[in-house]
């Protein structure tokens, strides 16, 4: 493993030495794995695939001539919230038996783990220089302890489905322009399909359109909009159920105050419990944070910055929709990502990277330490207010404060022999035709859609993920002399 504090014969940090050899990093994985899989099988927490069992049922009721919309889990008053495209995508359900339903979703779930992953880290990983399987072997089991991931298996829930066909657009808009431009063409596929199935993901069609990605926000429009409407001339009585009641109907889906809802609503609905909160403050919050959002992820754009825009959107999703269960979470794993790979682009031994590093592990361990439940029973009080809504500040202090990664070139993925770093500020490109710097080939390739920012961009196809802006020209200045953009908004 070569990188950050890895090297190919001696991988150690802050006292912590890494295996070398590939049968040491074999059994350190399995026995992570082995812990990691105890510990998932014995918390206290497992939701013992509450919400499967409502699609389970909800298909079956649907094919035995009931409608979709009349289905109650027994005992409960908990049904089917979706619109009715995503009944359709679930009909195959009828085919098999539960356990099969059980290993199917957790089959699935774990395809789009790995997607996840992919697209989230797999850029940070090439840079680093680090080992890619033992990388990303590491990052899956560390990705299974985040209570948004380990609610989404346990309740048998469909968000990494969704979110890996988020970020398989926020790929192909990226990467996929120049490895694969014929396949990013169909850009805003998975959008529009996530869309249909659930509404939550439409606020990315929003990001869209503001960031001027036109040809992919019309594709996303009108796949979202063919599938409402093959829903509708399938189940046109279950279509106007859901649209005209079902939507509006939010004791379908639980208390408003309870614990669990971790958005702008929630916060507000347990500052107002018993009464219900008021949709004017809840408006001009929503308003405020739209705002906000729209100016950031401009910034985003401006920067080439494609997967922090995406980021900020899943965090603006979170915050203004009504319900946003503890397992809707997963929308914030693409901006820890983005905060560790920020950090991890700082200058080695500087402030501003230790600071970032330090509050990447500081979200991750209360992303996976339940917290929010020692507020289940009573959220009164200053400890109330500020323990039970953890979730909802971690969200909106990163849509505040995610740092916006400037691109500078092909030239900073390539190490300096001899660079001096700069504390607190990015490590500094390699610049062409300059002394000490590793010549890199750029050449042209596209701008991002819509974008005015860029006409020409240097590309390193090892790591796809920004889209670059031209190579600073040759310069008689040494390259260590040269200070480093920060690469951040702060």
């Amino acid at each position: 493993m070569t990188g950050d504090g890895m090297t190919g014969n001696s991988v150690t940090g802050n006292g912590f030495t890494w295996p070398t050899s590939t049968r040491g990093r074999l059994l350190l994985v399995l026995g992570l794995a082995a812990a990691v899989g105890l510990f998932l099988a014995t918390v206290p927490l497992h939701r013992n695939w509450f919400d499967l069992g409502v699609y389970y049922g909800t298909v079956d009721h649907w094919t035995d001539s009931g409608r979709i919309y009349d289905y109650l889990v027994p005992g409960t008053h908990y049904g089917f919230t979706y619109p009715p495209f995503a009944a359709l995508c679930m009909l195959p359900m009828t085919l098999v038996d539960w356990p099969s339903a059980v290993a199917i979703s957790l089959l699935l779930n774990a395809s789009a783990g790995a997607a996840i992953l992919y697209c989230s880290a797999g850029a940070a990983i090439r840079r680093q220089g680090w080992s890619t399987w033992f990388a990303f072997a590491v990052a899956g089991c560390l990705f299974a302890l985040l209570e948004p991931v380990r609610d989404t298996i346990s309740f048998g829930q469909v968000n990494l489905l969704l979110l890996a066909l988020v970020l398989i657009d926020a790929w192909l808009l990226s990467a996929g322009r120049e490895r694969f431009p014929r396949l990013a063409r169909f850009a805003g596929i998975g959008i529009g399909i996530a869309a249909a199935i659930k509404l939550t993901p439409a606020v990315f069609i929003g990001y869209l359109l503001v960031t001027r990605r036109w040809r992919a926000a019309a594709t996303a429009t009108g796949v979202a909009t063919s599938a409402t409407l093959l829903a509708l001339w399938v189940a046109p009585d279950a279509s106007r159920v859901y649209w005209t009641e079902a939507m509006w109907n939010t004791d379908r889906v639980g208390s408003l105050a309870y614990v669990s809802n971790q958005s702008w609503q929630g916060v507000l609905a347990r500052l107002s419990e018993p009464d219900a909160p008021s949709r004017t403050v809840w408006a001009l919050g929503v308003i405020v944070l739209l705002c906000l959002w729209a100016w950031r992820v401009r910034r985003a754009a401006a920067a080439g910055d494609e997967q922090t825009g995406f980021a900020l959107t899943g965090l603006l999703a979170c915050l203004i929709s009504p319900v946003t269960w503890v397992h809707h979470l997963v929308w914030l794993l693409p901006a820890l990502a983005v905060l560790i790979d920020t950090g991890l682009r700082a200058a080695k031994g500087g402030q501003r990277r230790r600071r970032l590093l330090r509050w990447a592990v500081a979200i991750y361990v209360a992303l996976c330490s339940s917290v929010v439940w020692l507020w289940s029973w009573d959220a009164t009080g200053v400890d109330g207010f500020l323990g039970s809504n953890t979730y909802v500040w971690i969200t909106l202090g990163l849509l505040l404060a995610l740092p916006v990664r400037e691109t500078v070139g092909v030239a900073e993925m390539v190490e300096m022999p001899g660079a001096a770093e700069v504390p607190g500020a990015a490590a500094v490109p390699a610049v062409p035709g300059a002394a000490g710097a590793a010549e890199v080939p750029a050449r042209r390739c596209p701008p991002p859609e819509g974008s005015a920012t860029m006409d020409a961009c240097a590309h390193a196809t090892e790591y796809p993920w920004e889209s670059r802006q031209p190579p600073r020209p040759a310069s008689p200045t040494p390259p260590a002399s040269r200070p480093a953009p920060s690469g951040s908004d702060g």
